[in-house]
């Protein structure tokens, strides 16, 4: 087998050479954590024991990887453009569906989804989704104003490098951020040279957006950068929070009175789950307060109910932008050629779904209801589970598909992270992952207040898994009491242990079940008996372990308060008797 690397001198390109923004580009959602996630199942494949079975990925939004279905109507009508002499053939594929198939293969070159499309994208569908919006809005959409995109990120990325004016001044253009955000911004702002400005949302408030912090940030940011504009999440990723219409309300009035372009990522527009909550597109808002400005709103096929995310299919609509500067940004768009067009078709089966009437209806609505009542059980299921666990707050999963709890760590989980050079939300995410498999994303991933930790997971897992997940958390976190306690490792044979708890919060003798995992092995734990016995925290303190007294040193004098099982201070034994030399491992501090 040739070797087709190069090292050292020989290559051109090395990492002082290449790009330098893309090298400080970071994009949490695939980073370091997943990557450890798909190890551990090739692990696991590969018969490694460890001490979970599967690993589950609720570190993405990907809804077909998490075992949604995908809806009949959409996966027909793709059938069809595919193999369309098979599909209108064939006696049981609905009149609908054939219908929309001949159109759609109408629309493009030599009848083939083959063929490239407009650089913007298929006139037919770009024609519905004008029809959708109109619907939804009640108020024009112009389809010469509707790009379709390669997925919503191919449309964000595309708007964010058509705006960016440069730096030939030495200032950067600015982009106004929530923070927490979906990374996909951090990392495209980097990659164009591009200023990021900072807003937080206000967690105290279900995520909703303040105007005093817009300001804040706005101000903090002029001498750094030219702002232009504006990006806003709703429904929120990765916070799951829907903004109230008062709040869509400021954010246009703050961008009118800032001069500042509006980006309004919605593509979760069909996720809405609290009582209450309703989504408002920023164009109808806008429209209503009869306020005009430059506005981008983005739309994909990937969420909702469709969940169609390897398709890429989206689109995005431009507001009040001057024809000639319209004019230029399709000029830019023609260079990549065009979006998918099976991506085009998936999001033509989201504007257009069948109507009352239509043979494929019922079972689209049945399908469609289903994963929408699903979701929102699970939405709540998510966030009663965080909250019910000691040192877990979480919000309300309000819309969207994420939760985005806020964890308590204490000093001890925080110092080791800092030893192994990890943040301390990075640490307790991958010390969950390799201890129940569970895959997260960090929440330093996506910004949050200094001083404060998160994660973000999805609810995407169907119910059976989720509340395994749920189960999973709860254990972990359960094990670690407000109590220093040490679990005895016993031999293979033992069939009871002690666990000896200095300053523990437990009564002497009380007798509890546990379980516990044979030592060297990632076997399935076993049930044994324990019994829990006071001992004091002077240096020379023995205990009876197996029948034996045992010297315990070492051992750390604080307390655990909501602490990880981290498994970081371990306490070593001297046995008295033959071999009283020896040290060996008494336990771990949970």
């Amino acid at each position: 087998m040739s070797d087709n690397n190069m090292e050292g001198k020989d290559c051109l390109l090395s990492l002082e050479t290449m790009n330098q923004r893309i090298r400080r580009m970071e994009y949490a959602v695939r980073g370091a954590i997943p990557m450890r996630a798909t190890e551990l199942e090739k692990e696991l494949k590969s018969g490694l024991k460890k001490p979970f079975d599967e690993v589950i990925r609720a570190n993405i939004g990907d809804c077909h990887a998490m075992d949604q279905r995908p809806l009949t109507f959409f996966r027909q009508v793709l059938s069809g453009v595919l193999n369309p002499n098979e599909c209108l053939s064939n006696p049981n594929i609905p009149e609908d569906v054939k219908q929309r198939v001949t159109l759609l293969l109408d629309g493009c070159g030599g009848r083939s989804v083959g063929a490239y499309s407009d650089a913007s994208g298929v006139e037919i569908i770009r024609r519905h989704v004008a029809e959708y919006i109109e619907e939804r809005d009640q108020i024009a959409s112009d389809w010469l104003n509707i790009v379709l995109t390669t997925g919503a990120s191919e449309g964000a990325k595309a708007m964010l490098s058509f705006i960016n004016s440069g730096s030939n001044d030495g200032i950067p253009t600015g982009v106004m951020v929530p923070i927490p955000q979906y990374p996909l911004y951090s990392a495209t702002i980097c990659e164009l040279g591009m200023h990021l400005i900072s807003y937080y949302l206000d967690e105290q408030n279900e995520w909703a957006l303040s105007i005093d912090e817009l300001s804040r940030a706005l101000e903090e940011s002029k001498n750094h950068c030219k702002p232009k504009a504006i990006v806003v999440i709703n429904p929120g990723n990765p916070t799951g929070s829907v903004l109230t219409r008062h709040n869509i309300e400021d954010i246009i009035r703050f961008a009118k009175q800032n001069n500042l372009i509006i980006i309004a990522d919605e593509v979760y527009q069909h996720n809405v789950w609290k009582n209450g909550a309703k989504f408002y597109s920023f164009k109808k808002v806008m429209h209503e307060l009869e306020v005009k400005l430059e506005l981008v709103s983005m739309m994909s096929a990937s969420k909702g109910f469709m969940g169609e995310c390897g398709l890429r299919g989206g689109y995005l609509e431009i507001t009040n932008f001057e024809p000639q500067v319209k004019a230029m940004f399709f000029k830019m768009l023609s260079a990549r050629l065009c979006s998918s067009i099976l991506g085009q078709i998936a999001m033509d089966c989201v504007v257009k779904p069948p109507t009352i009437g239509e043979p494929s209806y019922e079972i689209f609505i049945k399908e469609k209801e289903e994963v929408l009542e699903s979701l929102r059980k699970r939405a709540k299921l998510t966030a009663d589970t965080f909250n019910s666990i000691p040192g877990i707050v979480s919000n309300p999963v309000a819309g969207a598909m994420y939760a985005f709890p806020k964890i308590v760590l204490p000093d001890k989980a925080i110092k080791a992270a800092e030893e192994r050079g990890q943040k301390p939300d990075f640490f307790y995410v991958m010390t969950l992952l390799e201890k129940t498999g569970i895959c997260v994303v960090p929440g330093s991933g996506f910004g949050q207040i200094p001083g404060t930790y998160h994660f973000r997971t999805t609810i995407l897992p169907q119910t059976d898994k989720l509340e395994r997940m749920m189960k999973k958390y709860t254990t972990m976190h359960s094990m670690a009491k407000s109590c220093d306690t040490f679990v005895v490792l016993p031999p293979m044979t033992a069939h009871k242990l002690t666990i000896f708890g200095k300053n523990s919060d437990r009564p002497n003798g009380e007798v509890q079940e546990i379980v516990y995992y044979p030592r060297n092995t990632y076997e399935s734990g076993s049930k044994t008996e324990c019994t829990y016995i006071s001992i004091e925290s002077t240096p020379q303190t023995y205990a009876v372990m197996l029948s034996k007294p045992s010297w315990m040193w070492g051992s750390e004098m604080g307390s655990n308060e909501f602490g990880l099982c981290v498994g970081n201070e371990a306490v070593w034994t001297q046995l008295n008797g033959p071999n009283d030399e020896e040290e060996r491992l008494l336990g771990m501090d949970l």
